[in-house]
């Protein structure tokens, strides 16, 4: 039986997964702008009751789960020893499973040596989802993100060299008008040179973190349609999948890189044009939240 402890969150790549929830939170609950897990208090599951959870699944439905997302907010922290043993259970225990997926931390990242990455690739750990926010490093600093965009770099290619795929995310309009265009450009300088497999933006948006909100400007919709911009002509990776289709966006981009860059930024500056028809929209503010917990 699986037990979660809500709000459980995964990736919109991830829907079609079964989850195991194999830690309880995010062991970096210290970033300012993220309220996802600001409920929960950190812990790593005992490995005993994971494998057990994994065996509750009834035999009929085993040869239908070819994916498998580990849970919480940062599983590649759980310890090397015990994660290989879960990620061969699942093996095991899933005849058809061909991927496995988990959020990773910096810390978490920096935490595994490039040999046990290599590993736990072999062993089916196929995709890493990573929080960039910002490669802006002032902007990280005032998130209190715990590493700067150098470190999280160096990180994230240690396992793009184990053969692991990367999803990076980061955040339209974190930096408010103080630093967003250093925040786009910063961004997109950081994903050129990692090249990830995939790259999405999401928009700033309230969820247990009003507080964090009161210390910046916040963008306007005008402002943020100009950050985007900057991002999308600013980015060169050698071949990169771009979204920006999170619930928070209010313009949806959907493309890869480098074919589809210069469609990309007339969508950009049809979508600025377009605001500029509508009197009060460029100058008003998102107001999407979420506040179910």
């Amino acid at each position: 039986m699986l037990d979660y402890v809500e709000p459980l969150f995964r990736p919109p790549s991830e829907a079609r997964s079964l989850i195991f929830q194999i830690t309880i939170g995010c062991s970096q609950n210290h970033c300012t702008f993220c309220g996802m897990y600001k409920g929960k208090r950190f812990c790593v599951k005992p490995l005993e009751e994971v494998l057990g959870e994994i065996d509750s699944i009834p035999l009929r439905f085993r040869p239908h789960v070819d994916r498998v997302f580990l849970a919480d907010g940062d599983a590649l922290v759980y310890p090397f020893d015990g994660l290989t043993r879960i990620l061969d259970h699942l093996a095991a225990t899933f005849p058809t499973l061909t991927r496995i997926g988990s959020y990773a931390s910096p810390a978490s990242l920096a935490g595994k040596s490039p040999e046990e990455l290599s590993v736990l690739r072999q062993k089916k750990l196929r995709i890493l989802y990573f929080g960039l926010e910002s490669g802006d490093t002032v902007t990280l600093a005032a998130i209190n993100k715990g590493f700067n965009a150098d470190e999280m770099a160096v990180q994230v290619l240690k396992a793009r060299g184990a053969g692991m795929k990367l999803s990076v995310t980061a955040i339209l309009g974190l930096a408010g008008r103080e630093r967003s265009l250093e925040h786009a450009g910063g961004t997109a300088a950081w994903v050129n040179r990692v090249n990830p497999e995939y790259f999405s933006l999401l928009t700033l948006f309230h969820r247990h973190n009003d507080a964090f909100i009161r210390t910046i400007h916040q963008c306007t919709r005008g402002e943020l349609l100009l950050e985007a911009r900057e991002i999308v002509a600013g980015l060169h990776p050698e071949k990169t999948i771009l979204r920006s289709n999170h619930v928070s966006n209010f313009l949806n981009l959907a493309g890869s890189y480098p074919k589809d860059r210069e469609r990309l930024i007339r969508e950009v500056d049809a979508a600025i044009a377009s605001a500029g028809r509508m009197p009060g929209y460029k100058d008003s503010t998102p107001e999407y939240s979420e506040e179910y917990y």
